[in-house]
C-alpha cells in the first residue's frame, strides 16, 4: 500500500450505500476500514472487490447500536492502521443506520430508543471515540436523509433523529474547526437498496411513485451516492463545511 494513500472509515460498508462508497473510494485509490454488523460473507466480498480495484478494504465487525463496544473497536482500528503503515485516517463516513415507518400514534419507546441509539448516539459517540485517530485536515460526513426536508408519511421517528444528526454536523464543524476538519451532512433521497425492507427497489408501485416525484425521473441507485461521496471526499472539497447536501435527483421540488 502506498505510504501516502488516503484511508477512510465507513460504517455499514458491507451493503447498500456504504458498500458503494467503499468500492468507489477504492477506484480512487482510497483504502478503507469498514464495518459490518450481520453479514460477514458480504463484507469479505466487498474486501475482494476493493482489492480488485487496487485498494485495501478491511472489514471489522461493529454493531453501532452497542455504544459500549466503541472503545474496543477504536483499539482494533489503531492496530489495523499500524498494519496498514499509518497512524491516522483521513475520512470518516457515519453511514450505518436503520429505518422506521411506524405511525406517530403507534411508535413505541423501544422503537424510538433504537432510532436514537443507532441513528444518533452511534455516530455521536463513535466520532468522539475516533477523533484522536482522525488526521488534522480530515473530513467527516454524516449520512442523513431527504425526509428531514420533506415529510414522508410514517417516518417521524426516523426523520427526527436524522434531523438531530444534521444539527450535530453543524456543531461538529464549529468545534473541529481548530483542527481544520470539515464536517458535512449528505442526505440521500429514495435509493434502490435493501433499506426499509427494499421497498423502493422491490415494490413497482413505490418505484414508480418515487420516479414521478423526482426531477430526474427515477429513484436513486447506490452508485449515485457512492460516487458522490467518493468524489466529495477529496482535498478539492475541503472548503465545503457545515453543509447539508441533498443527493436525491431533485425529489419533491
Amino acid at each position: 500500500m502506498p505510504s501516502d494513500a488516503k484511508i477512510a472509515i465507513v460504517t455499514g460498508g458491507s451493503r447498500g450505500l456504504g458498500r458503494s462508497t467503499v468500492l468507489n473510494l477504492a477506484k480512487r485509490g482510497v483504502n478503507s476500514i469498514f464495518t459490518y454488523n450481520a453479514d460477514e460473507e458480504a463484507a469479505h466480498e466487498v474486501e475482494a472487490l476493493a482489492a480488485g480495484a487496487g485498494a485495501h478494504a478491511l472489514p471489522l465487525h461493529l454493531d453501532t447500536g452497542v455504544l459500549g463496544a466503541f472503545d474496543a473497536f477504536v483499539d482494533t482500528v489503531g492496530v489495523a492502521l499500524k498494519e496498514m503503515g499509518a497512524d491516522r485516517v483521513d475520512y470518516l463516513v457515519n453511514n450505518a443506520g436503520i429505518s422506521n415507518h411506524t405511525p406517530f400514534t403507534q411508535v413505541t419507546v423501544e422503537e424510538l430508543e433504537a432510532q436514537y441509539r443507532i441513528n444518533f448516539a452511534g455516530p455521536f459517540f463513535l466520532t468522539q471515540k475516533l477523533l484522536p485517530l482522525i488526521r488534522d485536515g480530515g473530513h467527516i460526513v454524516n449520512i442523513s436523509s431527504g425526509v428531514t426536508r420533506f415529510v414522508n408519511p410514517d417516518s417521524i421517528a426516523y426523520a427526527t433523529l436524522k434531523g438531530a444528526v444534521e444539527v450535530m454536523t453543524r456543531y461538529l464543524a464549529h468545534d473541529l474547526g481548530p483542527r481544520n476538519i470539515s464536517v458535512n451532512t449528505v442526505a440521500p433521497g429514495a435509493i434502490q437498496t435493501d433499506f426499509s425492507g427494499g421497498v423502493v427497489r422491490d415494490n413497482p408501485q413505490v418505484n414508480e411513485f418515487v420516479a414521478k416525484m423526482t426531477a430526474l425521473g427515477r429513484p436513486g441507485q447506490p452508485e449515485d451516492i457512492g460516487q458522490m461521496l467518493a468524489s466529495f471526499l477529496s482535498d478539492a472539497n475541503h472548503w465545503v463545511n457545515a453543509q447539508r447536501i441533498e443527493v436525491s435527483g431533485g425529489m419533491r421540488l
